[in-house]
């Protein structure tokens, strides 16, 4: 029996305990992406015009070919060398890590699990927990080969001096990084916003201390309205990790303004089509609402690894 993945289970079902609403929430969520689904170019178009307003562009790309060529250009114009990384389920998507080590451009995945299976040399094995599958010894193992600036001598025994050893690496990243690229749960055609959930804080240092942030998106992850992104990040973070809400919830409008301490230069969406447009009207439309939460495939766990008896 996995106890990281049984425990992913029992904390949903207690956030479901403790919220006797949900049901009704993940209805309105499914009512939500229903309506903007069906009237898509609207608010696709008026999340353009917000992110115009805010000073930010939007490119729109039919393919994963299109999506990486205008990252590239974009790196290109500051000459960047290398770009931190949050974690994006469309930079996998698109093969966006491969191109830019082809086109002399270091990512460097700043998600602890991505992080870890970037050194390994592996794709992720869960949308939520990418590095569930590799042990803590494997850890230390690839931080000894790969982080050779400290003592060989030193304790990596306790996942806290893994993590710390992580950190340490990263903040340099941070700040040699001349663009940072995150994903979007969510793109907010009421204000032009787009709107990150972590735990770890990773991805505000991404988007903030680089030139320029650059966001990769889908069509379907616009929603109308701040409220209605508000009811369906009630929905997210209790069917991913079973949490009330995420550590971080980051909103993100534009680059920096004037008299701004903080925040990029320059803020680009890549809005990425790849097929999902010519779902829009058939059977596989439903597809579209998915919020990326993997609370199916917590269920596959529960099928595959533990006896019929623990199902209930």
């Amino acid at each position: 029996m996995n106890f990281v993945k049984r425990g992913f289970i029992e904390k949903r079902r207690a956030a479901a305990d403790r919220l006797p609403e949900f049901e009704t929430l993940r209805d309105e969520a499914r009512d939500i992406k229903n309506h903007t689904l069906a009237h898509l170019d609207l608010y696709l178009e008026r999340y353009e015009e917000k992110v115009t307003q805010a000073g930010g562009q939007v490119h729109w790309c039919a393919t994963a070919e299109d999506a990486r060529k205008a990252i590239l250009e974009i790196c290109r114009s500051v000459d960047a060398k290398s770009v931190t990384k949050g974690k994006s389920m469309i930079s996998e998507e698109i093969g966006l890590n491969d191109f830019l080590d082809q086109n002399g451009i270091e990512p460097v995945e700043t998600d602890l699990g991505e992080y870890i299976i970037q050194l390994r040399g592996e794709a992720p094995s869960h949308i939520i927990a990418p590095a569930v599958h590799v042990t803590k010894d494997a850890v230390e193992t690839d931080f000894r080969k790969h982080h050779k600036q400290f003592p060989e001598e030193r304790s990596l025994e306790e996942p806290t001096e893994l993590v710390n050893e992580a950190r340490q690496v990263l903040r340099q990243k941070y700040l040699d990084a001349d663009v940072g690229i995150t994903g979007a749960n969510f793109l907010i055609a009421e204000t032009g916003s787009s709107v990150i959930v972590t735990n770890e804080g990773n991805g505000d240092l991404t988007q903030i201390l680089p030139k320029i942030h650059i966001v990769i998106a889908s069509l379907e992850k616009v929603v109308p309205t701040l409220e209605d992104v508000s009811t369906i990040l009630r929905v997210l973070a209790r069917s991913a990790t079973g949490q009330e809400f995420s550590a971080y919830t980051t909103f993100s409008t534009g680059p920096k303004r004037p008299g701004d301490l903080d925040g990029p230069d320059q803020y680009h969406v890549i809005l990425l089509d790849n097929g999902r447009s010519n779902m829009l009207g058939t059977e596989f439309q439903e597809i579209l609402r998915c919020i990326r939460c993997g609370a199916c495939m917590a269920r596959y766990w529960t099928v595959s690894f533990w006896p019929r008896s623990t199902w209930n």
